[in-house]
């Protein structure tokens, strides 16, 4: 098997235990993220609209945005990394590609904080996301420019051993589940 099909098994065992997790989940599941986000009030960050069964940011993102700018991912193609569009509760909204929404009207900025959909995780902060690459690159891309830190935030049911990770998968700083938090800086 190679690292496609390897890849493609672990991403089929979580989306199912994702589904799991978002059927049996109650409110406040953004309430650690509140927290994290708490200490880090006005500095840029982008977040996501959930799709599908991800765990849902946006009260959280919605606290951090009355401090300053927050964003959602923009897709500008296929193998290239994404660009961030300052998003606001309530704010107008079209569809962008794969079903997620983006602001109606783009006005971009470049987080230094970065709110990191998933679909796996592992302890030490491996992820596992849809296969396109998208947050890969531009985590690298940020990275090469400031500090940026990742913070992965999915249901504590996520997580999992032994991902098959690739040299170029950017590793994440933080997990916040509705669980609880896990910084994996060290320090």
């Amino acid at each position: 098997m190679d690292i496609s099909e390897i890849k493609a098994a672990a991403r089929k065992a979580a989306f199912a235990r994702r589904k799991a997790a978002f059927e049996a989940a109650g409110p406040g599941q953004s309430a650690f993220l509140s927290e994290v986000l708490a200490g880090y009030r006005g500095v840029p960050l982008a977040g996501f609209l959930p799709i599908r069964t991800e765990i849902n940011p946006v009260p959280a993102m919605a606290e951090a945005a009355a401090y300053g700018p927050v964003g959602v991912p923009v897709i500008q193609g296929a193998g290239r990394p994404l660009v961030f569009s300052r998003w606001e509760p309530d704010c107008a909204l079209r569809e962008g590609p794969f079903g997620a929404m983006v602001p109606q009207v783009d006005a971009f900025f470049e987080p230094e904080i970065l709110i990191v959909p998933l679909v796996a995780f592992d302890a030490r902060g491996g992820r596992l996301g849809y296969g396109g690459g998208f947050y890969d690159r531009t985590l690298e891309r940020l990275r090469a420019r400031r500090a940026t830190l990742a913070i992965g935030f999915a249901f504590a049911a996520q997580e999992a051993e032994n991902l098959p990770l690739e040299a170029t998968d950017q590793p994440l700083d933080m997990i916040v589940t509705e669980a609880g938090v896990r910084d994996l800086r060290g320090g």
